[in-house]
């Protein structure tokens, strides 16, 4: 892990603390490295309970709860599928927070609509759920460290106004 995300990962692991909130990861093709660096953190199982990794749409549909139709239609890299992964994801840790990666990494795997690199990211806190989608570069270890670095960017500014929870 870089310096970057275990900074991250330090600076959510406080403000998760500091509101006394519970966060969770439903991850794909980062293959748990948002999990690996929350529990890098001492002290993490105040904030952390479990992650989920779902490489393959039966475990997305098993474990999470997303529909097989929904996998089938719009494909596991789309807005619809990492909604459903974090919303399951969320329910089943018991979390105030979540974040849900589904993507290509490469170097492998990428069409004309979804060329290697897009991820979609989906993140769950009391105030809703929030979606985007990324164009990454790089080979698949910078792709999957890029979104490991983006889905604690985003909780920690999320968690950061925890005063609704």
């Amino acid at each position: 892990m870089t310096n970057a995300i275990n900074f991250l990962a330090e600076k959510l692991g406080t403000a998760l603390s500091q509101c006394e909130a519970k966060v969770t990861a439903a991850e794909s093709c980062t293959g748990g490295g948002v999990a690996h660096a929350i529990t890098a953190v001492a002290g993490s199982s105040n904030w952390f309970d479990c992650g989920f990794v779902t490489y393959a749409n039966s475990a997305k549909h098993r474990l999470l709860g997303v529909p097989l139709e929904l996998l089938a239609t719009d494909g596991a890299v789309s807005e619809a599928v990492v909604r459903s992964m974090v919303a399951g994801a969320a329910a089943a840790a018991n979390a105030d927070f979540a974040v849900a990666i589904s993507g290509i990494a490469g170097p492998g795997g990428g069409t004309e609509d979804k060329p290697v690199g897009t991820v979609w990211f989906a993140w769950q806190s009391p105030s809703g759920v929030s979606a985007k989608k990324y164009l990454l570069s790089g080979d698949r270890d910078e792709v999957r460290e890029q979104a490991i670095k983006i889905s604690l960017q985003e909780l920690l500014h999320q968690v950061t106004g925890c005063n609704t929870v």
